[in-house]
Order: structure tokens, then C-alpha cells, then sequence
């Protein structure tokens, strides 16, 4: 089987592609790969380092921009879409899956258009992370031959198509801590505080003017902070002036490894996030970024609010006592912290790969019939 992987940007989108691909490979090691994506968006860091291939095309983001870079976006369509023509023209896959991120279009609208020359023998997926679809997913979901949610909520946005509910799919290694007991009992009380791969200058400045009211209960808490490789070097100084134990690093490779020694969580609310938070079952604060797209990571906090499985602080509220105040509530209230965690793993969905990869085989396999 062949499969192309298209889309990225963002960790958010590409993390999923990611984890689908190794899926894939687990099933089948002889299924061919192709990631396509750009050559500015993450993938082209990552995709090489995971072992698959890439091609790259022109693609770049639309919504939310300048009408110069609306404009400067809609000129690299064409040609991002004739590129992908070629590799499609040339991989010839079975199946293609749409991750989201301005990369995605040019490739799904190719993808289409080869359907109109010849009968239409690839297949036309979709894998939508978040509660409120993407700009990209919306206009290709009319057409695709299935799509797969990460929420329940999403189903109203593509109306007439044929959708499964199958949450978003995480790293094996990340879903994994799905089976371990709720919390691991140690001596000191960790705190997980991030917020991306470049980290949150918001987050960053909340949790250090917590650290004064925290004083209290610095010998029985220990933070691992990633800060983004702005915000290092005065954050880890705000940490050894107020001497607090913890871990402050720029960017943290091992997420499943902070996600396992973690008892509580504050960062973002992306997609991608929440899905290893509750595959994990972990009690988080979160901290919607207030300028994501169509305002869709208050809405995904929101989600997890709903279901008792996160609190949330929005970040025109945020400042370093409040935020203090919530994380002493939490570490006192055991039970409340409990609740978080059993709501949290109750929403997780940590064979999602699996499930999208098995309805992926189903769907090449119904049409080679």
C-alpha cells in the first residue's frame, strides 16, 4: 500500500501525522510513506528525523493574515497545487491523508482534480484535531471519502459525510501511560508547565510571579518548566533566585516521560496537547493562546472544562497569584485532583491511530473488491 501524509505547519497538525505513520508501519513494514508538506513548517525538521520521506511544495497560510500575506498565499496555490499534481501523478498512492495546515489544500484539491481526468482510485481522507475545523478541512471535507474527529462536536461541520469519532492520534509511547495507576505517588509534588515547542512568553511570566506566593510549599513541589529558547535564561534565573526544585529547559524531547512523572499539567490548549493529556489522564490548568485560529483552543479547553477533566484560566485573566491560588487548591483538594485525572482519561482516546489506520485498510480494501 501506498499512503501520502499531507499537511503541517505546527507540531499541532504534524504530530498526528506522525503518529498515524508509525501505526501504518506497525501494521505493514513494506507500506510506502510520503509526507508532503513545506519546506518553512516543522515537518521539514521532523519528518526526516522520524525515519519517512518528504517532498515539499509552495504553501502558505491564509487565515488569520495580512491582505498582503492573503494575497502572497493565494499566488502559491496554483503552483503548490500543480506541484502536488506531480507527486501524486508520480507516487501513485492508495490513500491519501489530510492532517490540516495550510499545506494540505494544494495537495487535496490535486488529489481531486486527478479524480475529474481518470475514475478516482485514491482514496480522499481526513484527520481533524480540533473542535472547530480548519479553513482547509472545511472546503475539502465536502469531498472527502471519510473524515476522522478528534471531538464529537466536530460532526456538524461536515454534514453529509461519512465521519468517525476516533479522538486524535498520539505517539505509542504517549498513549501507553493510558494503562499506568492514575498518579505516581512520589515524595515531591511535580508540576509540568509548558506551552509548545517555542514555548509561551505569557505562561512563562504567570508561573514565575506565582513562584513568591508558591513560597510556602517550595520543599514539596518539584516544577519542569519548558521555556522556549527566548524565555530560557530568565526563567531558569527566576527559579534559582526563589529556590525551587525543578528542571528548566529550553525544549523537552522526551514527552513521555515529563507526561509519566507529572501529577499536574499547565500549558495551552491545542488539539494536539489534549489529546496526550487525556491518552495520559493527566489533571491539567489550562491556558487557552487567545489568538489561534477561529478562537479554537478556548474552545477546546472548554470541551475538557465541560467533562470535569481540566480547569481553565483564560489569559486576559491570568497573573501569577491566581494562578498560584488554583495550583495550591489543587495540590490540598486530593480528591478534586483525582476527579480532574479520572475526567481526563475518560475523554482520552489513546487508540486512535489504530482506529483510523483500520478504517483507512477497510476503505482501499472495499474499492479493490
Amino acid at each position: 500500500m501506498k499512503v501520502i501524509i499531507a499537511g503541517g505547519g505546527t507540531g499541532g497538525h504534524l504530530f498526528p501525522g506522525i503518529a498515524l505513520a508509525h501505526e501504518l508501519k506497525r501494521r505493514d513494514s513494506s507500506v510506502e510513506i510520503l509526507f508532503i508538506g513545506t519546506k518553512i513548517g516543522i515537518e521539514s525538521r521532523v519528518v526526516p528525523k522520524e525515519g519517512f520521506k518528504i517532498k515539499y511544495i509552495y504553501a502558505e497560510g491564509f487565515t488569520g493574515k495580512g491582505i498582503f500575506k492573503k494575497i502572497k498565499s493565494i499566488l502559491k496555490t496554483p503552483a503548490g497545487t500543480f506541484q502536488s499534481m506531480m507527486i501524486l501523478n508520480s507516487f501513485k498512492p492508495d490513500i491519501v491523508i489530510g492532517v490540516g495546515g495550510y499545506a494540505f489544500g494544494p495537495v487535496g484539491m490535486a488529489a481531486l482534480f486527478l479524480a475529474r481526468l481518470k475514475p478516482r482510485t485514491t482514496k480522499l481522507v481526513i484527520q481533524e484535531q480540533n473542535l472547530f475545523p480548519g479553513l482547509t478541512n472545511r472546503v475539502l471535507g465536502r469531498f472527502a471519502d471519510l473524515i476522522f474527529t478528534s471531538f464529537e462536536g466536530s460532526g456538524k461541520f461536515f454534514m453529509g459525510r461519512k465521519i468517525y469519532f476516533t479522538g486524535n492520534p498520539v505517539r505509542k509511547e504517549i498513549a501507553e501511560i493510558h494503562h499506568l495507576p492514575f498518579t505516581i505517588h512520589h515524595s515531591l509534588f511535580t508540576i509540568l508547565v509548558f506551552g509548545g515547542s517555542q514555548g509561551a512568553h505569557r505562561i512563562n511570566l504567570a508561573m514565575i510571579d506565582s513562584l513568591k506566593s508558591l513560597a510556602k510549599i517550595r520543599d514539596s513541589v518539584f516544577i519542569i518548566h519548558q521555556t522556549g529558547e527566548k524565555d530560557f535564561e530568565f526563567v531558569k534565573k527566576a527559579y534559582e533566585e526563589n529556590k525551587f526544585n525543578g528542571e528548566v529547559v529550553p525544549f523537552i524531547y522526551d514527552m513521555a516521560d515529563v507526561y509519566r512523572r507529572a501529577d499536574l499539567l499547565i500549558c495551552r490548549s491545542g488539539a494536539t496537547t489534549l489529546s496526550e493529556i487525556t491518552a495520559c489522564g493527566k489533571a491539567a490548568i489550562l491556558i487557552p493562546f487567545p489568538f489561534a485560529v477561529n478562537n479554537h483552543q478556548e474552545m477546546n479547553a472548554l470541551a475538557l472544562k465541560e467533562h470535569n477533566a481540566a480547569e481553565m484560566i483564560l489569559e486576559k485573566e491570568l497573573h501569577g497569584e491566581l494562578l498560584a491560588d488554583m495550583i495550591l487548591s489543587l495540590m490540598q483538594d486530593k480528591e478534586r485532583l483525582a476527579n480532574l485525572e479520572r475526567g481526563s482519561r475518560k475523554m482520552g482516546k489513546p487508540e486512535a491511530a489504530l482506529e483510523i489506520v483500520e478504517q483507512c485498510y477497510k476503505i482501499i480494501q472495499a474499492t479493490s473488491n
